[in-house]
């Protein structure tokens, strides 16, 4: 597929892995949306780059979706690309007080269910418009679970289980890529020793590459053995 004249809406777009993603793809000519919670990080990611437009909203939020996707249909009806990138991970291990039933109802709900509804709700644009994408962000961890991240690597299993099925039934139609990034210096893996990770860069610029050739999984660095071993 291009990878220019697209319009894209990045969710989780301020920081990280999603902020790097609006800049290599605003640079190549495309225009790109993102939304966050936080409106004045937005602004400021948005100032730093071209072609970039804020739009604070929760994508676990109902009513903020709803909203989202009302301007969207007004205002940029040619959307065809989706790139599903917000998260939540806590980090924390199993165990008789670990807390586990909550942490799980949050990570579930911000890393799978919100984006299975996003996802249905954007298809009707996406697929009036051509090159019609979406891009799920899973993790190393739903190939190779980890102990500090219980519950996360279940929700980015079900994610990944969700972008084979979403490729399997809608794959004549709808590009439907999986982003698998391994750890990541990132203020988001901070807590785990994100500083020992991979620069952002270098996730973003595999799923450029990756787009280019239709490779619909996507596994970046380290993660590449897991997945190959599958």
């Amino acid at each position: 597929m291009k990878t220019n004249g697209n319009t894209i809406l990045i969710t989780g777009g301020s920081a990280g892995i999603g902020f790097e993603l609006a800049k290599q793809f605003s640079t190549l000519g495309n225009k790109v949306l993102i939304t966050g919670r936080n409106a004045d990080k937005l602004k400021q990611a948005a100032d730093k780059l071209e072609n970039v437009i804020p739009i604070a909203g929760d994508v676990t939020d109902s009513e903020s979706t709803d909203q989202l996707l009302a301007k969207i249909k007004k205002e940029y009806p040619e959307l065809n690309v989706v790139i599903n990138n917000a998260g939540y991970a806590d980090a924390y291990q199993l165990g008789v007080d670990a807390n586990a039933y909550n942490v799980a109802a949050r990570e579930m709900e911000t890393n799978y269910l919100a984006i299975v509804g996003l996802t249905e709700k954007l298809l009707p644009t996406l697929l009036n418009n051509e090159q019609a994408t979406v891009v799920n962000v899973t993790s190393i961890v739903a190939y190779a679970p980890q102990n500090i991240l219980p519950t996360y690597s279940a929700s980015k299993s079900a994610l990944k289980a969700y972008t084979d099925v979403l490729r399997n039934t809608l794959g004549d139609k709808l590009n439907v890529f999986e982003l698998i990034p391994p750890l990541v210096n990132t203020e988001f893996s901070k807590e785990i020793g994100g500083e020992s990770g991979i620069p952002p860069q270098e996730v973003a610029q595999e799923l450029l590459t990756a787009m280019e050739k239709n490779q619909w999984q996507v596994p970046v660095g380290m993660s590449k053995e897991f997945v190959m071993a599958q």
